[in-house]
C-alpha cells in the first residue's frame, strides 16, 4: 500500500479527466443522437401590409432541446422553467394565448395559416394534453393552472375549478382523449404578462429581433397576442414555440394622402415608424435571424400585372432596403395568384448598418385577404334578467367556387365547440337550424353531437357538433335557449353590474386546409421554422365574438346601508341606557337643590301666583310647599325610571342569551 500511495501521481489523474470529458463524452453523444443533441434557437418575423391600411408584425421564436439526458438538468439555451413544467407534469403538447382584441376576419383574411394559428380569442386561451392516466388529469390540470399563473403573472389559477374548464372530446382538437381546455374571456393584458414571456428568450430583449418589441407601439395596436406552443415527446425532445402577433397602424405621411381615380396610396411605413427601432444584429445565440415581408396573394396578382415581381423596386412599391432573396408560393390556385416572399439576413447588420425593412407605395392598389367559407357571428337573443337565447350566425364567403375540392358532392362540414358557464342554463333540446331562413330538420343537417349539460357549480356546459351545409347556401343560424341563473353573493365579481361574459366559440372547417409551399434554393440552407409550420398547414377555423350576459344583481350596498342604520341605533339606545345606569339618585338629588335654589322650578313658581292671587281676594292661604318639599317629591319619580330602565336591560340581556 505504501508503494501505491507513493506512485500515484495527481498530474496524471487529472490528464485523464480531462481526456474522458474533452474525448469521450462528446464521442458518447454522437453516438446516442448525433448532432441533434445540440439546443437550438431561431428568432424570424413576418411583415405584410393588410388592406385596410394597416400592417401585420407576427414574431417568431422558437428553442428546441434534445431528448438527451445530459440536458437533463442544465440549459444553455432552453428556458429551464419550461423544461421543469413539461417533465413534472407530462405534458404532451400545451398552447397558451394571451389576447387584447378581436382578429377582423373579413379584413385581414381567415384561409392562410397566419389567421389559422395565430387568430386567438380575447383573453387567456389555455388547453393541454397529459400523458397521464385519466383519473390523474384533473388534478394535474390544478397544479398546472397555479404554476403558469405564478409564472405569467396572469389570473390562469381560476381555471383550477372543475367549472372553470371543460374536457373536449372531438370538436376541439383530435386526440383529445386526455385534453383539458378553459378560457378566460375578461382577463386583461398588460406588459406585466409579456416581461415574462420574454424573459423565456436567450437574449431577452436586449438585442436581435426582439429588441423591436417596444411596450408602447405593441399596447396602441388595434389587435395584439403573445402565444406559448410547447410539445414534447420522448423521440424528438422538447419544442418551445414563442409568437407575437400585433397590428399596427402606420403613421400616415403627406405622400400617403395623394389619391387617383382608383383610390388612395396605402401609407408608406418600415419598422423604425412602427416600433421606434431598428435592427442591428441579431441574437449571438440564435442560429438563424431573418425578416420575411410577404405580398398577399391578390395583391401579388395585381402587381405581375402591372411588372412581374423579381425585383424589390417594381412601379407599385419600392422596399426600403435590398433583400437577399425573394421566393414564391407553390400550391397557388388558377387565377388566384401567389403570394410573394422577400426574405432579409439580420445577420448582415450592425450598428452602423441597420436594417429598417419598410415600404413606399407607388401606385394606389386595392386587394382582398382569403377569407374562410363562412364569416361567424355569435350574439343575443332576448331581453330581461329571466332568459334568453344564443344565435350563431354562418354567411358564406363562396369559397367553393373556387376550389374544386369539396368532401360528399357539394357540401361544407363545419365543426362547432362551445362552452357555457353553469349560471348560463342552456336547454339543448331547444336547438333550431334555419338555412337561408328556412327550418330545418336537425338530422337533416347534424352529423355528429355531443352533449354535456351544466351542474350547478360543479362543471360548465360544452357543446360539440359536426354540420353539413350545401354549397349553394347563403346564412345558416343556430339557435339555443337558456335561462339565467342565480349566484351567491361571494361569486359576484367586483364589477357584477358589468355582466358576465361566455367564452368564444371555435368554428372549424375541416374540408379545408391552409397550407403554403414555396421554392426554396437549395443553394441557401432555409432551415425556417416559421415557413415549416406554413408548410404543415391547419385546418380553417374562426372564432366566434365573447358574449356579454347580463344577470340579475343584488343591491351590493344594502348590507352597508342596513349595518350603518342598525349600528347608530344601537348606538344611541345603548349609550343612553348606560348613560342612566352609570349615573347615581344622591347625584341626581343635588342636582336638582342646585338647579332650584339658582332659579326657581315650574311648581313653585306656579304656587307663588296661586298665592298671590289668594292674598288680593283676602284669603290665606293654607300653607305653601317649600322648595325642599317639591324636591322630595322628584326624586322617588327619578329612581322609579332608573328601575324601569335597569329592569329592561335585564330582560334585554335574558333575551339575547337565549336567542
Amino acid at each position: 500500500m505504501t508503494k501505491l500511495r507513493r506512485r500515484f501521481n495527481p498530474t496524471v489523474f487529472l490528464l485523464i479527466i480531462f481526456f474522458f470529458n474533452s474525448v469521450l463524452r462528446p464521442a458518447l453523444a454522437l453516438v446516442e443522437g448525433g448532432e441533434g443533441l445540440e439546443e437550438e434557437f431561431t428568432e424570424e418575423l413576418l411583415l405584410k401590409p393588410l388592406p385596410d391600411r394597416k400592417v401585420l408584425a407576427h414574431f417568431h421564436f422558437q428553442s428546441s432541446a434534445p431528448p438527451s439526458i445530459a440536458n437533463g438538468r442544465h440549459h444553455r439555451l432552453f428556458p429551464k422553467a419550461i423544461a421543469q413544467l413539461a417533465r413534472k407534469f407530462q405534458i404532451r403538447e400545451l398552447e397558451l394565448s394571451f389576447t387584447q382584441g378581436r382578429w377582423n376576419y373579413e379584413r385581414w383574411g381567415g384561409f392562410d395559416p397566419m389567421s389559422a394559428a395565430n387568430a386567438k380569442p380575447p383573453g387567456v386561451e389555455l388547453w393541454a394534453a397529459f400523458d397521464l392516466p385519466l383519473n390523474e388529469i384533473d388534478h394535474t390540470w390544478k397544479n398546472l393552472t397555479h404554476a403558469l399563473s405564478g409564472l405569467f403573472c396572469a389570473s390562469i389559477n381560476f381555471l383550477e375549478s372543475s367549472a372553470a374548464y371543460s374536457a373536449p372530446s372531438w370538436g376541439f382538437h383530435s386526440n383529445s382523449s386526455k385534453l383539458r381546455y378553459g378560457a378566460l374571456p375578461r382577463e386583461a393584458v398588460c406588459t406585466e404578462n409579456l416581461t415574462p414571456w420574454l424573459k423565456l428568450l436567450p437574449c431577452r430583449d436586449k438585442t436581435g429581433i426582439a429588441l423591436l418589441l417596444n411596450r408602447p407601439s405593441i399596447y396602441r395596436s388595434h389587435y395584439h397576442s403573445q402565444r406559448l406552443r410547447l410539445i414534447a415527446s420522448e423521440f424528438t425532445g422538447i419544442i418551445l414555440e414563442q409568437a407575437l402577433t400585433v397590428v399596427l397602424q402606420p403613421t400616415m405621411r403627406s405622400n400617403s394622402l395623394a389619391s387617383s381615380g382608383y383610390g388612395f396610396l396605402q401609407p408608406s411605413w418600415s419598422i423604425s415608424s412602427l416600433f421606434g427601432k431598428e435592427v442591428v444584429g441579431q441574437c449571438v445565440l440564435a442560429k438563424t435571424s431573418r425578416i420575411f415581408f410577404e405580398l398577399e396573394k391578390d395583391l401579388a396578382f395585381k402587381v405581375d400585372k402591372l411588372q412581374p415581381l423579381s425585383s424589390w423596386n417594381t412601379s407599385a412599391f419600392e422596399l426600403s432596403g435590398i433583400p437577399n432573396s425573394n421566393i414564391r408560393e407553390l400550391n397557388a390556385v388558377k387565377n388566384l395568384g401567389s403570394s410573394v416572399l422577400y426574405v432579409f439576413e439580420v445577420s448582415n447588420s450592425n450598428d452602423h448598418i441597420p436594417l429598417d425593412v419598410g415600404i413606399r407605395w407607388k401606385i394606389p392598389l386595392v386587394w382582398s385577404c382569403p377569407h374562410a367559407p363562412f364569416h361567424m357571428n355569435r350574439y343575443l337573443m332576448g331581453s330581461g334578467n329571466e332568459r334568453g337565447s344564443i344565435a350563431i350566425s354562418l354567411r358564406s364567403t363562396h369559397l367553393h367556387e373556387r376550389f374544386s375540392k369539396a368532401s360528399d358532392g357539394c357540401a361544407v362540414h363545419a365543426v362547432i365547440f362551445q362552452v357555457v358557464p353553469w349560471y348560463v342554463k342552456v336547454y339543448y333540446h331547444t336547438l333550431h337550424i334555419f338555412l337561408d331562413g328556412k327550418t330545418q330538420i336537425i338530422s337533416d343537417v347534424v352529423r355528429k353531437m355531443k352533449i354535456s349539460p351544466s351542474e350547478d357549480k360543479l362543471s360548465p356546459g360544452s357543446m360539440e357538433l359536426l354540420l353539413r351545409f350545401p354549397c349553394n347556401i347563403q346564412s345558416a343560424t343556430l339557435t339555443l335557449d337558456f335561462d339565467k341563473g342565480f349566484l351567491h353573493i361571494d361569486e359576484y365579481p367586483p364589477d357584477a353590474n358589468q355582466g358576465f361574459d361566455i367564452p368564444s366559440a371555435l368554428v372549424t372547417f375541416p374540408d379545408f386546409n391552409c397550407s403554403r409551399s414555396y421554392q426554396l434554393d437549395d443553394s441557401i440552407h432555409y432551415k425556417s421554422p416559421l415557413l415549416s409550420k406554413f408548410q404543415e398547414g391547419n385546418p380553417v377555423q374562426t372564432y366566434t365574438e365573447v358574449l356579454l350576459v347580463p344577470l340579475t344583481t343584488p343591491d351590493f350596498s344594502m348590507p352597508y346601508n342596513v349595518i350603518t342604520f342598525t349600528c347608530t341605533v344601537l348606538a344611541l339606545y345603548f349609550g343612553s341606557m348606560l348613560n342612566v345606569l352609570r349615573r347615581r339618585a344622591g347625584e341626581e338629588e343635588r342636582l336638582e337643590r342646585t338647579k332650584a335654589s339658582e332659579k326657581p322650578g315650574l311648581i313653585p313658581l306656579l304656587l307663588s301666583k296661586l298665592s298671590s292671587k289668594l292674598k288680593i281676594k283676602g284669603k290665606e292661604p293654607e300653607s305653601s310647599p317649600s322648595l325642599s318639599t317639591s324636591s322630595s317629591i322628584l326624586g322617588p319619580k327619578l329612581l322609579t325610571k332608573v328601575m324601569l330602565v335597569g329592569l329592561l336591560a335585564v330582560i334585554w340581556n335574558y333575551y339575547l342569551k337565549n336567542g
